[in-house]
């Protein structure tokens, strides 16, 4: 897959908010998509330990959810771990993997946030722009924002709002089970990105190509010790 490159990695904190600041500019945020058109989906997930990230992106074919296709690369990770810039830290040598794709997807899941950040700028959201294509975040924790838990059966959802607006939902993928956080990252909206969520779940609480590309990304990991 060609990727276009967008910006330097290596910046300060600083320079690297103001960055972030004037990416979010940029994002495509309120852009529908239709689940009749997607016939591959991408899930995207990044292990580190000890230094080295290895990042996984597991491409499967959609509705039926059958892996096509699986790429992992490892590198170095020198970037220092800072809440609000993770991307900083994961986005290179997520980077490295997507440039090994031979199908493109249609649409690319990642494990961590998209537009819930406090600069809209997470890493579904910032990849996004480097991608040129549809993203969607499926957090796993609570990063930043307000919200009331949703109703325990699977498909409710209640607004997350972060200084008066609502960044994304908090999504029951299984029924009593903890809910994900799942917002937009780019060239999407949020009700798309909840739709596409649940439709690649199964009986898991992770969609099953961020769960595929999490066991890629460990087993690599796993390999280097």
């Amino acid at each position: 897959m060609k990727i276009e490159r967008l910006h330097d990695w290596d910046l300060s904190p600083k320079t690297a908010i103001a960055l972030q600041h004037e990416l979010a500019a940029l994002l495509a945020s309120d852009v529908p998509f239709c689940l009749d058109d997607v016939r591959t989906v991408a899930g995207i997930d990044v292990s580190v330990k000890g230094g080295v990230g290895c990042a996984a992106v597991v491409v499967m074919s959609f509705p039926n959810l059958s892996i096509v296709e699986t790429t992992s690369t490892q590198r170095e990770i020198a970037y220092p771990y800072i809440p609000g810039l993770l991307t900083f830290r994961e986005g290179p040598v997520v980077l490295d993997a997507l440039r090994q794709i031979q199908r493109e997807p249609d649409i690319f899941l990642f494990d961590g946030m998209g537009q819930i950040h406090p600069r809209r700028m997470g890493i579904a959201a910032h990849l996004g722009l480097w991608l040129g294509r549809p993203t969607v975040g499926c957090g796993k924790s609570h990063f930043i924002g307000e919200y009331e838990l949703p109703a325990r059966e699977k498909g409710c959802y209640s607004p997350l709002m972060y200084g008066g607006e609502q960044l994304g939902i908090v999504l029951r993928t299984r029924a009593g089970i903890k809910p994900v956080y799942v917002s937009a990252g780019h060239m999407c909206d949020i009700e798309s990105a909840a739709t596409l969520i649940l439709s690649c779940t199964t009986k898991y609480r992770l969609p099953e190509p961020i769960r595929a590309a999490h066991k890629a990304a460990s087993l690599r990991i796993e390999a280097n010790q």
